[in-house]
């Protein structure tokens, strides 16, 4: 395998962003350093103070993304102070970039997207992303979750979202329709029925996307769950065009067959340079085995966030509208996605509105309004 390449790291450290800012670690002039040796990748951070409480975020989010790189075993990040200039630098740049570039879409950059990813269809994988998505709303995260499948559409009937998707009147942006707490949008609720089929073509398929996150009024929200269709088509590609702050969680099937297509998926994710966080086994048990995700997750280099075993209740619950994990009677299947909830939160932590930047900012501005 070849040796990664400095381009190579700095690109992938584009989607490390400063959530109060907005601007990503490298436009922001926070990466000081780069050296590459053999595996090993030791990375220079740059942050406006020492005691900066983004620190740990940063850390990680900047070691996981880099450790996602082929050819990469070992990633050190060594955290600095920033100078005065390089402060008042970084500021320039904040500024520059709010005068210049309005907010490609509605979603906020503090938003953290997390993208329900399988390389083929029939492993659960909406399943997954509807309980995840209920059971944070669960944990008091405020939560959208985008039905990203735009052909073959489910999250309406799984979690139970009725009614039509429709513009407000004032801001002309499309108003979410909430289910179980969650800030719900697929194209199935813009269509007459269920039943009705989508005839798109690949362009149109991303012009959806498109308009579901620049034309959504999605709030703040502390995580966007996307419901991504099978494969590495259209819709991916647009997804890390658009989203660059996106991670994704893969899931599979404990048999082989379905570990060697949803290798494809995360080989999409990484060249495209977006993080592989984690993978979750599903339908776990007699009829498909067991440990097929474990030896997944090894191969990748990421955890096992959570296998959940093959159970009725879930089933029960998708056809119903009421994802599993909320149902008041639990059961094995439940209890392992609650484990998953946690897992993927202490993995995927939500981001810290109040950032070190973000006071030095308004403490400029402040300056700045008290000298005029």
């Amino acid at each position: 395998m070849a040796a990664v390449t400095r381009e190579q790291v700095m690109r992938t450290l584009e989607g490390v962003r400063d959530p109060e800012l907005g601007g990503n670690v490298v436009e922001l002039g926070m990466i000081s350093d780069v050296s590459i040796a053999g595996d090993t990748v030791d990375i220079g951070l740059a942050l406006t103070i020492a005691e900066c409480p983004m620190r740990s975020q940063l850390e990680s989010d900047t070691k996981r993304r880099v450790a996602a790189l082929p050819g990469v075993e070992t990633v050190t990040v060594r955290t600095t102070a920033m100078t005065k200039r390089q402060r008042a630098e970084l500021m320039s740049v904040a500024r520059r970039r709010a005068r210049e570039n309005a907010e490609p879409t509605q979603v906020s950059s503090t938003t953290r997207v997390i993208a329900v990813a399988s390389g083929k269809g029939g492993v659960g994988k909406s399943s997954i992303a509807t309980n995840l998505a209920a059971g944070l709303a669960q944990n008091g995260f405020t939560v959208g979750l985008l039905d990203a499948d735009i052909w073959g559409f489910s999250v309406p009937r799984m979690m139970g979202a009725t009614g039509k998707l429709e513009a407000d009147a004032e801001t002309k942006l499309i108003q979410p329709v909430e289910a179980h707490g969650v800030r719900v949008v697929s194209t199935g609720l813009i269509i007459e029925s269920e039943e009705t089929a989508l005839m798109w073509r690949g362009l149109m398929l991303s012009k959806a996307l498109e308009q579901f996150l620049k034309q959504v009024n999605w709030g703040e929200l502390d995580y966007l769950i996307l419901d991504m269709p099978p494969g590495t088509g259209d819709v991916q590609m647009a997804l890390t065009r658009m989203l660059p702050q996106a991670e994704m969680v893969v899931v599979t099937t404990p048999q082989p067959a379905a570990q060697r297509v949803a290798i494809r998926v995360a080989d999409m994710a990484r060249r495209s340079h977006m993080p592989v966080v984690g993978v979750i086994e599903n339908m776990s048990g007699d009829v498909f085995g067991v440990g097929g995700g474990k030896e997944l997750a090894d191969e990748l280099g990421v955890p096992l966030l959570a296998s959940i075993p093959l159970d009725q209740a879930v089933v029960s619950g998708g056809d119903n509208g009421i994802p599993v994990i909320i149902d008041s009677r639990s059961g094995p299947a439940a209890d392992a996605l609650v484990v998953a909830v946690e897992t993927v939160t202490a993995v995927v932590p939500p981001a810290d509105l109040e950032t070190c930047t973000g006071r030095i900012a308004k403490l400029i501005a402040d300056l700045e309004n008290g000298a005029a």
